[in-house]
Formats: structure tokens, C-alpha cells, sequence
């Protein structure tokens, strides 16, 4: 039975008026499980006035009492995890456990988003003239909008959401519209855990939606992570109308096996990075860089086998390692390049096209795929796939590993394996990407660290949490103060300097 999805505005659901919707997908079966509504225009304009005028009172909440609010959210999360792990699992396609590691993520930068009373603390300096003080401030924007991806339905809203309303901000989500469910149940447990109505809505919506979001001046700042040009389109937009932004794009993620890294470990790390949610993970390693033939040939060796062992399966099945695509349109775009490799000449080591679990023919399943000697001139390794494929890139010594990820045009993750302290330590001194990780496949920073890419993978000037997060969602205010001591000075027309 296909069900209807609503708006959360205001601390209730609310019916879409566009009359547009879109359909949402079961990625198992490929059929429609429900129909979401599209926001319009004068939808959005409605929205982002509720949320302004609900951000007066709370930007004026202390800090600790805001703190609060999130750690009650916490709680109730706790209480009905599995339930939303299974919901999300339902509608992305990922397995259970996948998406119980989606959520925890996202609950990670709640936890450290609830010690703002610490991170807004301002400065202090005491005389910086005769009788004269200054100190800072750090104040919310106002309203802020999160774009967020259908990848991680519940981390990426976690992590945008969370220190902005910490900040005092009220925050507008438009999450992907193709799997809703979760976000909309996250505003309705922020709302019972005391958030005040209006300081978080979320608004489904396309490109109508998302437009008014960025041109509108009622909102301060938008954060986004999706598909690079798009990204860079909402930079450039939020920008142009004075928007402060942070959007994060495309990658293509490298790990490098040095000849003397455990090159089992090695193995099983690119499997879990490479194939895990069926490779829809910005972070998700999609080439493999052995340096030396011998191993590059070993390695593909231990590859091949272990991919032997994955079972591909419905998102609700415990045995599975993977799921399903999230949608035809994903399926058809992987399938495209899957073909597009093997007429630029790879080896398709490991073919996965025809995988069909039982009973789920009509899903959008897609088995592991491998190519061997990939090379850098070829669109499957330029571009992002964004599904199970994984390449091998032979390079012949260290310096060639190092180029390929440091010319690449994206810079969000890479890594490298090995057991010499000397490599490790040059290779993330010199290598140009955000995140770096050594004998670590994914390396997602911690949640009180900074997350964020370098070169077409991320634009703005400021990371998605930790520190960075609450220098973007606040501005500083720097007050000057000298209290009369009943000394008459008569005026002065040069500018003030410190004596």
C-alpha cells in the first residue's frame, strides 16, 4: 500500500499544497512504497517566516538550556533506534546494521554539539587601554537551511542540524526526497525532546524549493553535500546572495598498498570501504593504488576471493553484506559505467551485473564489481560512480601512488597502507586531501574533529563538525566598553590606538 508523506513545519506534520509529489521507492523490490510532496515556492516562503519567527525566542535560550533539549533528543533516539535504523533501512536500501552505523554517526555530533556552553564562550581581555575593555560574542545567524543527500538520511541531517540549533539558529532541513521518513521522525523527537515549534522544520521539495532557499534573505547561511556540480552551483548561488555556504561535492577516494603493508588486512579493508552500502559513500574507496606488479597481483588475488564470499541481499536480510542501489536511475547510471570500463579496455576482473536475490528480481541489485589495470586516462576513474565498483590503478613506486590521488581533481579521502613510519608520515604531509588515513580505510574524523575535503570536493571556507561547525553557524561580536571615570578629554578626531 502506497502511504503519503507530509512537510514537519511548526511542530506538527503538514500536508503538502503544490500538489507535486514524488514517489519514494522500496530499492528491494523496486516497487513504490509512498508519495512524498514537493514544496513550491510560496510553500518554502511560509516555512522559512515560521522558522524567523521562531528563532527570536530560541537564539535568546542560554546555551546550557538549549544543551538540554539535545540531550533529551538523544534519549529518545535511544529508546527507538532499532525502529529507525529499520525505517531507513526500508527506504535507502542499506543493510540494518549499515544504517544502525548511519544514525550512531549522526548521534555522535549531537553528543558533541551538547557542550556549546563551552564552544560559544567568547573572549576576554581585561585594560586593552586605559579603562578600556573588549570583549566578543558569538551569535547565532538566524535561519540556516541544510540540503542533504539521500546517502545518509540521518547522519548528514544530525550533522548540520545539530550545531546549528546548539547555536541558537532555527534550522530548515530538505532532505533527499528520496527517502524522507527518517528526517521528518528525527523533527518529531527533537520536538518532544522540548524543542520550541518552528526552530526545526522540514520541507520536502525539488529544485523550486531549493532555489528559494538560496535566493530568499531571510536565511543566512546553507549547507549542502551531494553531486559536485551541483554543489558548486549552490555555492555559487548562496554566495551571490550573500549567503554564507559550505557544500561538499564528488570524490574518488585512493588507497594505496605499499609492498610491505598486511596486505590481508589491506584486502579486507577495500572490500568493507569499496563495497559497504553498495558504494554509495562519499568516502567510499573506489580505487585501489598496490604499488609493484607483484603487489598489485597479489592483492587482486585476495580480492577476487573474498568478493567470492559477499552475499548480496535485501536491505532486511541479516546474512547480507549489502543491499540494493537506491534507485533504477542509480542501477542504470553504474551499469552505464561498468560497460563504459570494459570498453575503455580494464580487466573486469569480478563482473556483478545479473545480481538477482531470489524473490527480488525487480530490486535495484548490483553485485560487487572489479577492474584490474585501470589507468588514469579512463572516465571510470576520473569521474564518480558512486556504487559497487572498485579499480585497481598499478602504479610502479611510491611517487606514482602518491600523484594519483595528489592530481586527481577531487581531494576528499585517501589512504594509505603500510608498516613503515617514514612513508606514513610523508605520505600525509605531502598528499593534497582532506581527510588521510593510515592503515584506516575510511577516515571519517571523529565527531569533535573536523569533516571536509579539499580541491572540487568541497566548497567554502568551513567543515561540516567540530570546531568548524560552530564558527559557521555563529558570527562573532566584538564590543568595546570604557565606563566614564569623570575625566574630561574634550574630543579626540584621530583613530583610537593603545598607549
Amino acid at each position: 500500500m502506497v502511504h503519503e508523506l507530509s512537510h514537519y513545519v511548526h511542530g506538527k506534520r503538514v500536508p503538502g499544497a503544490s500538489g507535486a509529489f514524488g514517489d519514494v521507492h522500496d530499492p528491494n523490490t523496486g516497487r513504490v512504497q509512498a508519495r512524498v510532496p514537493l514544496a513550491d515556492r510560496a510553500e518554502t516562503e511560509s516555512v522559512i517566516a515560521d522558522a524567523r519567527q521562531a528563532q527570536l525566542e530560541w537564539g535568546e535560550w542560554s546555551p546550557q538550556r538549549r544543551a538540554r533539549v539535545l540531550l533529551r533528543f538523544l534519549q529518545l533516539v535511544e529508546d527507538e533506534r532499532d525502529g529507525i535504523a529499520r525505517a531507513l533501512s526500508a527506504e535507502h536500501g542499506k543493510t540494518v546494521p549499515d544504517a544502525h552505523g548511519d544514525l550512531q554517526r549522526g548521534l555522535e555530533v549531537v553528543e558533541f554539539a551538547a557542550g556549546v556552553p563551552h564552544l560559544v564562550k567568547g573572549e576576554f581581555s581585561d585594560t586593552a587601554g586605559t579603562g578600556i575593555d573588549v570583549h566578543s560574542l558569538r551569535r547565532p545567524l538566524g535561519v540556516v537551511a541544510g540540503i542533504t543527500p539521500f546517502n545518509f538520511p540521518a547522519m548528514i541531517p544530525l550533522w548540520q542540524a545539530a550545531p546549528a540549533l546548539a547555536c541558537g539558529n532555527a534550522f530548515i532541513l530538505k532532505p533527499s526526497e528520496r527517502d524522507p521518513s527518517v528526517p521528518l521522525r528525527l523533527a518529531e523527537l527533537f520536538t518532544e525532546a522540548g524543542l520550541p515549534p518552528g526552530v526545526l522544520n522540514v520541507l520536502n521539495g525539488g529544485k523550486e524549493a531549493v532555489d528559494t532557499l538560496l535566493e530568499d534573505p531571510r536565511v543566512a547561511a546553507v549547507g549542502f553535500v551531494g553531486s559536485t556540480p551541483v554543489a558548486q552551483h549552490v555555492y555559487a548561488t548562496a554566495a551571490a546572495h550573500g549567503k554564507r555556504a559550505q557544500c561538499f561535492g564528488g570524490a574518488k577516494n585512493h588507497l594505496v598498498v605499499m609492498p610491505d603493508a598486511d596486505l590481508d588486512q589491506a584486502a579486507d579493508a577495500l572490500i568493507g570501504a569499496g563495497y559497504g552500502s553498495a558504494g554509495e559513500r562519499c568516502m567510499a574507496v573506489s580505487v585501489a593504488v598496490p604499488v609493484g606488479e607483484e603487489t598489485a597481483d597479489a592483492l587482486v588475488a585476495k580480492l577476487v576471493e573474498r568478493i567470492g564470499r559477499l552475499r548480496v541481499g535485501p536491505s532486511h536480510d541479516p546474512e547480507a553484506d549489502f543491499g540494493p542501489l537506491v534507485g533504477a536511475d542509480a542501477l542504470e547510471r553504474v551499469l552505464g559505467y561498468v560497460d563504459l570500463g570494459v570498453q575503455e579496455g580494464a580487466e573486469l576482473v569480478v563482473d556483478g551485473r545479473g545480481a538477482k536475490p531470489e524473490g527480488y528480481e525487480d530490486g535495484f541489485f548490483l553485485g560487487a564489481c572489479l577492474f584490474d589495470r585501470v589507468t588514469p586516462d579512463m572516465r571510470i576513474y576520473r569521474e564518480e560512480i558512486f556504487g559497487p565498483v572498485l579499480s585497481v590503478v598499478r602504479a610502479a613506486d611510491y611517487e606514482e601512488a602518491l600523484r594519483l590521488p595528489d592530481e586527481h581533481e577531487y581531494g576528499n579521502g585517501v589512504s594509505i597502507f603500510t608498516r613503515d613510519g617514514d612513508t606514513a608520515r610523508d605520505f600525509t604531509h605531502r598528499i593534497t586531501t582532506g581527510m588521510v588515513g593510515v592503515n584506516v580505510p575510511i577516515p571519517v574524523p571523529v565527531a569533535y574533529h573536523t569533516f571536509g575535503g579539499w580541491k572540487r570536493s568541497a566548497f567554502g571556507d568551513l567543515n561540516q563538525h567540530g570546531p568548524d561547525s560552530i564558527r559557521f553557524y555563529t558570527r562573532t561580536k566584538t564590543v568595546t566598553s570604557r565606563w566614564p571615570s569623570g575625566t574630561k578629554e574634550g574630543a579626540s578626531f584621530s583613530i583610537p590606538v593603545v598607549r
